[in-house]
C-alpha cells in the first residue's frame, strides 16, 4: 500500500515523469485546510496506487516549483499526466468530491 510521497524543487520533474498520473498537493505546514487535507490525499494515495501517484510539495520549502506553476492559494492540487498540468482543483475538498473530480484518471 503506498501513500503519498514528498516531492521537493529538486525532484519535482521526475515524480510528474511517472507513468501514472500524478496529483501534486501544494501545501504548508502551517495551513489549516491543507491539514485536513493530507488524511484524504492519503487514503486516495492509498486505496488507488495502481494508478495514481500522489505527491505532496510544501510551497515554502520548494518555492521554486509553487511559482514556476502560479500556486496563489493553497492547498492547490494539480494532476499532472505524461509530465503535462491537465487539471487544477484550489482549496479543501471532501474525498467523494476529489475522487468524483479525478474520476477520468481513476476509472
Amino acid at each position: 500500500m503506498a501513500g503519498t510521497v514528498q516531492v521537493t524543487d529538486s525532484t519535482f520533474l521526475e515524480v510528474i515523469s511517472s507513468d501514472k498520473p500524478v496529483l501534486v498537493d501544494f501545501w504548508a505546514t502551517w495551513c489549516g485546510p491543507c491539514r485536513m487535507m493530507a488524511p484524504v490525499l492519503e487514503e486516495v494515495a492509498k486505496e488507488h496506487a495502481d494508478k495514481l501517484v500522489v505527491a505532496k510539495l510544501d510551497v515554502d520549502e520548494n518555492p521554486q516549483t509553487a511559482s514556476q506553476f502560479g500556486i496563489m492559494s493553497i492547498p492547490t492540487l494539480v494532476l499532472f499526466q505524461n509530465g503535462k498540468a491537465t487539471k487544477q482543483i484550489v482549496g479543501f475538498r471532501p474525498k467523494a468530491d476529489l475522487v468524483h473530480q479525478l474520476s477520468d484518471v481513476l476509472s
